[in-house]
């Protein structure tokens, strides 16, 4: 990697260095790992899910407790997604749960039954009453293998919703009276699947339609067989303009964060280092690399060694014999302190991406 490139945009929560990572708290939380533990780990933002918060707790019970921020106990820098991609996954996996029109898609509440529309203006709105730092606007999502045909189509809806999206955020920061230091920074989506002139013809029609913050790379980079499709990652990378933040979405593992990096993309997440230190998976520092160690099975249980040796989130204070007994007697401790640990091990791999010449 030869390029440094410290992008630094300030939030009302806070200030944010390129690159970032920001772990998914779906729900307003870590699962399992309380908020005060995430402090610590070097971890500078977190990101949200508007789909779920949508129905539970209701966009209601946020905004009473004062927003996300007071509601979840989150001090820094907050974004949320547009719930586009959870509802428009449940359609795609069962239409018999809602439907996808021009006007946006009506979903069924999988909690309640009750059925609710997720359009670009609600999108906004209730990201907007959220409080959030960052949002994302909501997109057409298609899967990848879809025909060109359709992915155009989903192209030109992507756009369509961006302009209605956009005119919703300037009313909102009308009738909240934001300034630019108090407003919410706010991202498109590029979509286009696997095809790069699809990809240029969305972002063209979005740059025409809104002055974005940001650009999210929408849809999978890996292609069927497991690999990712790097001409592609890379492409639209070069396509966005440089003074444009790059959002990665859904991207955690950490070789793909380094290639994402060096292709120029600026911000990432993913549930990967929570969801797998939940089950005893622990991301390890490996001479700059990282490495991952199933404590469930590779440790002996009479182990009196640390998580990790050296390790400066705590840890080390924590054998690795007594860490799988937790994990086997289902105690949820034990992956507290791992996912505690592969957060701060992914701040450590986003802090030296920072420091490379």
């Amino acid at each position: 990697m030869t390029v440094k490139r410290n992008k630094t945009i300030q939030t009302p929560h806070g200030e944010l260095v390129m690159p970032f990572f920001m772990p998914d708290a779906t729900r307003s939380g870590v699962r399992g790992l309380p908020m005060e533990e995430i402090v610590g780990t070097g971890i500078s933002a977190m990101c949200m899910n508007t789909y779920h918060l949508m129905l539970r707790p209701g966009v209601e019970t946020v905004k009473r407790a004062g927003g996300l921020h007071n509601f979840s106990g989150w001090g820094g820098p907050i974004l949320t997604d547009s719930g586009g991609y959870q509802v428009f996954s449940l359609i795609h996996a069962n239409p018999k749960l809602g439907k996808i029109t021009e006007e946006g898609a009506k979903f069924r509440d999988v909690y309640s039954g009750a059925w609710h529309m997720l359009t670009p203006e609600r999108s906004i709105q209730v990201q907007c009453d959220l409080g959030v730092d960052m949002m994302v606007i909501l997109d057409d999502v298609r899967p990848n293998d879809r025909s060109r045909q359709e992915l155009s189509e989903a192209v030109e809806r992507t756009v369509r919703w961006a302009e209605r999206a956009w005119l919703e955020y300037q009313k909102q920061a009308k009738e909240r009276g934001w300034t630019e230091q108090t407003r919410p920074k706010v991202f498109a989506v590029v979509q286009g699947g696997p095809h790069l002139d699809l990809r240029q013809r969305c972002l063209d029609g979005l740059l025409e339609v809104g002055e974005w913050d940001g650009f999210g790379f929408g849809g999978l980079h890996i292609a069927d067989d497991g690999v990712m499709m790097d001409e592609l990652v890379k492409g639209v990378a070069e396509m966005i303009p440089d003074e444009k933040l790059k959002f990665a979405l859904g991207v955690g593992k950490p070789e793909d964060i380094r290639k994402f990096y060096e292709y120029g993309w600026d911000m990432f997440d993913c549930t990967l280092p929570t969801r797998d230190g939940r089950h005893g998976r622990a991301y390890l520092w490996n001479k700059g690399d990282v490495k991952i160690e199933n404590i469930n099975t590779s440790v002996n249980i009479h182990s009196n060694e640390p998580l990790e040796q050296g390790c400066e989130c705590g840890c080390r204070e924590y054998r690795r014999g007594y860490l799988r007994h937790l994990l086997q007697v289902s105690d949820t401790a034990a992956g507290a302190v791992i996912m505690r640990h592969n957060l701060h091990v992914y701040a450590k791999l986003l802090k030296e991406l920072r420091d490379v010449e």
